[in-house]
């Protein structure tokens, strides 16, 4: 028990040593925020314990050398005079406060060697933050309108409605912004007009095209794109998606059959056991020795398999609607198989196997019908076609 105790106290003095090494090598490249991170972790569990007062002069250490860096960035910033920086201005001073928030709980922290605590300069960045967040505000709002008015692509339409988001994260219902942001979202979305068409000689069943156009059961549509099958009025559309079926192949209705002989030994009564000149064979004690009769059996099965498939040949074609081009074209390939087994029999039942005794409870049932083959085809049709969009990338 002692040996175990022992190897537990090395182990953890080793994940110590490992740790108080990352932190200060965290100091030497820069990372001061990673090295604050791992000091507060293992404060917050015994912060006067001997062994963790190397964190605490990290922990001083790094905090003063985060804040002068950050500070000194932030005067650059400032300088620069681009207003593109008030965003990474604003975002370092929640650095600034929020760094030294995690600190405050702490406090204090005692450096016992010295009989003093640590010390850390703290300052109010309320106004600091306040004010730049009113100039990010304003900033972002007025470039989003202005673009919202003069762009063209729908990318930065997208990218307008990101930096709304973030408006609207850091200052909530800023002046128009909830309503800029459906004006952003509106002109980034791409709108798709999908059709079906039959170029086959053979009928599609009506419930089948709607199930197909039934793009609510596809889940597809997203935050930038929309999939109409009915045309709404004045909604101008950026793609066509054309779902073609060009061949539809059935086969004949096909039944097949295999006879097979199925035979099996069972006993049928008993006789005495003789010997190779016709003798009776007795027993150690004199008693006629009695051995088990066996007969063949015999069972004539006549197995069935019937057989139709439907194979429905097709390509699915985007176009570029305000070009007029032929953007991309995808083959669609589906099938499906009606195939049923069944079986009947004449002799004795008995020398049928299990499998075959099985299909003794099927009969023969009627084949469907080209409609319904080509309905039935419709769900593995529906993931084909929802594969092939959910993978295509419209921008």
């Amino acid at each position: 028990m002692k040996n175990i105790l022992q190897l537990f106290s090395i182990t953890i003095l080793l994940i110590s040593c490992s740790s108080v090494k990352k932190t200060q090598q965290a100091i030497n490249i820069g990372n001061y925020d990673e090295a604050i991170n791992i000091a507060l972790k293992n404060l917050r569990s015994n912060k006067t314990k001997k062994s963790n007062q190397s964190y605490v002069l990290m922990l001083e250490e790094a905090f003063s050398k985060a804040v002068t860096r950050d500070k000194e960035k932030i005067k650059y910033l400032k300088a620069d005079g681009n207003p593109a920086n008030l965003e990474s201005i604003y975002n370092l001073y929640i650095l600034l406060n929020n760094r030294q928030e995690s600190i405050k709980p702490l406090l204090p922290l005692p450096i016992l060697n010295k009989g003093k605590n640590a010390k850390f300069h703290f300052e109010d960045y309320t106004s600091d933050i306040l004010t730049y967040k009113d100039k990010l505000s304003l900033y972002l709002y007025n470039k989003a309108e202005h673009k919202l008015n003069t762009s063209q692509s729908k990318i930065e339409f997208r990218n307008i409605y990101n930096d709304l988001k973030y408006l609207n994260n850091i200052n909530p219902n800023y002046k128009s912004t909830i309503s800029l942001l459906e004006e952003a979202h509106y002109k980034g979305t791409d709108f798709v007009y999908v059709t079906l068409k039959n170029k086959t000689n053979k009928v599609i069943p009506i419930r089948l095209e709607k199930d197909l156009l039934n793009f609510n059961t596809y889940k597809l549509n997203n935050l930038w794109t929309v999939y109409n099958t009915t045309k709404l009025p004045n909604q101008p559309y950026d793609f066509q998606l054309d779902i073609n079926f060009r061949e539809i192949n059935i086969s004949p209705e096909e039944l097949h059959e295999k006879v097979i002989i199925q035979e099996k030994q069972v006993k049928d009564g008993w006789k005495y056991l003789t010997d190779s000149n016709g003798n009776e064979v007795k027993d150690s004690l004199g008693n006629t020795i009695k051995v088990d009769k066996f007969k063949t059996i015999r069972s004539k099965v006549h197995k069935f398999s019937q057989f139709k498939s439907v194979q429905v040949v097709g390509q699915i074609n985007y176009y570029n609607l305000n070009t007029n081009q032929l953007v991309k074209s995808f083959p669609l390939t589906s099938e499906f198989v009606f195939e049923h087994h069944y079986a009947t029999y004449s002799g004795n039942k008995k020398a049928i196997n299990k499998n075959n005794l099985d299909l003794l409870n099927y009969h023969r049932i009627p084949f469907p019908s080209n409609e319904q083959m080509i309905y039935d085809s419709g769900e593995n049709l529906k993931k084909k076609i929802k594969a092939i969009i959910s993978n295509y990338n419209f921008r």
